[in-house]
């Protein structure tokens, strides 16, 4: 397993990166999803970042979801709600949901798409697992496993 991001949500997206910088962080890249209306802007410290455009080491993931499209209130994130999740690479998706489940850890989402998945530690934090490389081809129980409670 490889450490690989912690995810910040974040209200403006160019004063958090303003601080990030000052902090000694750069930007890796950057991804928009129109159907989704979120950004997110992955940077990195000197250490970590392999060059423009490549994922480093280890990042901080900004994610900036849009105002609403009917011009409803933004989002507002309290008690926590800006802190997002940790992500890890695995070597194995299946196998190691597998391995969890049978320790009794609740998947909370599956990974119906061989990618991704999430669980919750004991605390409540977040935990992302996506599949190192290629996706893995969908496969049971997971293809048809529901969602479970909040990822």
């Amino acid at each position: 397993m490889r450490y690989l991001h912690t995810m910040l949500r974040v209200a403006d997206p160019e004063a958090a990166i303003r601080f990030f910088t000052l902090l000694g962080l750069k930007e890796t890249r950057r991804m928009e999803n129109q159907a989704g209306r979120y950004t997110l802007i992955y940077l990195a410290a000197d250490e970590d970042f392999r060059g423009d455009g490549e994922q480093g080491d280890a990042e901080v993931e900004l994610t900036y979801n849009w105002p609403p499209e009917d011009g409803s209130a933004t989002e507002t994130y309290t008690g926590g709600r800006n802190f997002g999740h940790l992500a890890y690479g695995v070597d194995d998706i299946y196998e190691t949901c597998a391995r969890l489940q049978a320790g009794g850890v609740t998947i909370n989402r599956p990974p119906r798409d061989g990618y991704m998945a999430f669980v919750r530690s004991p605390d409540g934090i977040s935990i992302e697992l996506l599949q190192k490389g290629e996706h893995m081809a969908p496969a049971e129980p997971w293809a048809s496993m529901p969602n479970t409670g909040a990822w």
